[in-house]
């Protein structure tokens, strides 16, 4: 879109970047979140979290999709990752995708529902269920999108920010 003010001509981009927010969410023994879900007939394993919407700050995203998900509070800590490399939006390679990852912990976790189980639902779409893995167990393997991978690896690098809570 072209744009003219002030008889200078510049180009604004179309609306063609997906901001979203997830929470690398951590307890007292070292575990981490993931979010087992069934969306577009496929099964994925993910952080929590999910998109922006206009007027909204990354931090209360990310408070509002972990309420919406879990149904329980949380404590952003850090911020831990921000997507650095070019991704395509799954299902629209026109979209550019923006990751924005924040440690957090649950403020009352002892009400968070969790499963010991992988895809503990039936495969309808929008299906979620969640589960504890710990640092030491975590690999990007688990998850199913290229950015969750790399925060993986991140985690697994700096599993001193995890172990020290």
């Amino acid at each position: 879109m072209m744009i003219n003010s002030n008889q200078q001509t510049f180009s604004v981009p179309d609306n063609n970047v997906n901001l979203r927010v997830y929470g690398v969410i951590v307890d007292n023994k070292s575990r981490v979140l993931v979010s087992d879900e069934y969306h577009l007939d496929m099964y994925m394993t993910k952080f929590p979290g999910g998109a922006m919407e206009f007027g909204e700050g990354t931090v209360d995203c990310l408070k509002r999709e972990i309420i919406e998900e879990v149904g329980e509070e949380i404590e952003v800590l850090d911020h831990l990752y921000t997507t650095d490399f070019f991704q395509t939006v799954l299902f629209n390679d026109k979209m550019q995708l923006v990751n924005i990852y924040y440690l957090a912990r649950f403020v009352n976790e002892e009400n968070v529902v969790v499963s010991d189980k992988k895809y503990d639902f039936d495969p309808v779409n929008g299906s979620q269920s969640f589960r504890w893995i710990h640092v030491n167990d975590l690999t990007s393997d688990i998850f199913t999108l290229p950015i969750d991978k790399r925060v993986a690896d991140i985690i697994k690098q700096r599993q001193d920010i995890i172990n020290n809570l």
